[in-house]
């Protein structure tokens, strides 16, 4: 469990840096809300990596597969790739030149999804079901203390030095996941997987190309086509989040409108919100063991919702300490229950056989919902009050509720 709570550290470190750390930059540099909100959409790359997952799934990399394993060697390179994009993301100038930094952004977010394929891969298999609700719960911790460093460490750094140290050090950071993988071990799952492609291959070119297609495209989605009520399970995995995910884009840029320095919001939002999270988390564990997948996802679920209304009477008490302290407690507290359950149901729902393929379908349609559906986010807040946007986010959240309620009617979700 400590090289998965390590590799959750790994993979939660990037997000932020193209995220809510980049939206604080962004602001700072004077752009507006809706170009904020369009930011977000750099985040694509972790709504499609399921088209490129078959190949970190089957494919293997010349030198570190023989001397690592399939899984180890694509953590390695694209732990390797992601170092030197934070690097080239921090050395631009998003006032005077937006796009270049959009780019980066979108580098950084490829890098980081195509870690996320093969970590999310090696955590299943490398873990027995019954260990599932303990590694969703470390994976899920290593993740937000990664979200901490790169939010309020990278904030906190921010106010000594410029932006490129601070992505620079973030940069550096990243090998607490690359030393992790180098001691850890191989999944026997992966290894028997690829050594059972190469088995048998036909000599033809083509032949083996279709082979692989077949296996490691058309396989994967056919098996998880087979499963009950699969289409309301993918409409259920891109909105189950949603609401939080329209909250979150512009949480920095509302914090920053109230007032909150630097210092209170990497204190406070980062920090103790950490806290919080963490405690989620493992309520949310624990929760799961006592009573089941499916109540589990309601309660985590209207405590996700509701929490959103905590940011509307934010607005109306502006720049105060107290509130915020309340609205970050009760929101990532809640935030940290559902992601927990949310993680150990995907985990369910795959096929050991398809792990890195499934599993980066089904968090590719739920980061959609943190990408294409929240970029209009930036747009809604300048076009009404804060109040009404973080209401709207609470009614955004009711369409994943509806559709785990159909789940649960269909005996899909238990």
């Amino acid at each position: 469990m400590v090289s998965i709570l390590f590799l959750g550290f790994s993979s939660g470190l990037p997000l932020a840096l193209t995220f809510s750390t980049l939206s604080f930059w962004l602001k700072e540099e004077g752009l507006t809300n809706t170009a904020i909100g369009l930011f977000a959409s750099v985040a694509t790359p972790y709504s499609l990596k399921f088209v490129w997952a078959p190949v970190i799934d089957r494919a293997s990399l010349p030198w570190l597969t023989r001397k690592l394993g399939r899984r180890r060697g694509w953590i390695v390179a694209t732990q390797i790739a992601l170092m030197v994009s934070l690097v080239g993301l921090g050395a631009t100038h998003p006032a005077a030149a937006p796009m270049s930094t959009a780019v980066m952004a979108l580098v950084v977010a490829f890098c980081s999804a195509s870690q996320d394929i093969v970590i999310d891969a090696y955590r299943v298999e490398v873990l027995d079901e019954s260990q599932y609700a303990a590694g969703a719960a470390a994976i899920v911790f290593g993740y937000r203390i990664g979200m901490l460093v790169s939010g309020a460490g990278a904030l906190l750094l921010a106010t000594f030095v410029g932006w490129l140290e601070v992505y620079a050090t973030m940069a550096a950071l990243v090998t607490v996941g690359l030393v992790t993988v180098l001691v850890s071990r191989e999944p026997a799952s992966g290894s028997d997987s690829q050594s059972s492609a190469g088995t048998g291959a036909p000599s033809s070119t083509l032949a083996r190309a279709v082979r692989w297609v077949r296996e490691a495209v058309v396989e994967p989605f056919l098996d998880f086509t087979r499963r009950r009520g699969w289409i309301v399970i993918l409409a259920f995995v891109m909105l189950y989040k949603f609401g939080d995910a329209l909250a979150g884009v512009m949480t920095n840029p509302f914090l920053l409108e109230l007032g909150f320095s630097k210092a209170e919001i990497a204190a406070i939002v980062k920090t103790y919100g950490l806290a919080a999270t963490l405690a989620g988390a493992a309520a949310g564990g624990s929760l799961l063991k006592a009573t089941g997948m499916l109540r589990c996802l309601w309660i985590c679920g209207l405590l996700q919702m509701l929490s959103n209304l905590m940011f509307a009477v934010q607005a109306v008490a502006g720049h105060s300490i107290s509130t915020l302290t309340v609205t970050i407690g009760l929101e990532n507290l809640a935030g940290g229950m559902g992601t927990a359950a949310f993680v150990a149901y995907l985990s369910s729902l795959c096929n050991v056989s398809y792990t890195a393929t499934q599993y980066a379908l089904l968090t590719s349609l739920m980061s959609a919902a943190r990408t294409w559906l929240s970029s209009s986010g930036g747009w809604l807040a300048d076009h009404m009050s804060w109040p009404e946007f973080f209401v709207l986010t609470t009614i955004a959240a009711v369409p994943g509720l509806a559709l785990l309620w159909l789940l649960g009617r269909r005996g899909a979700a238990a």
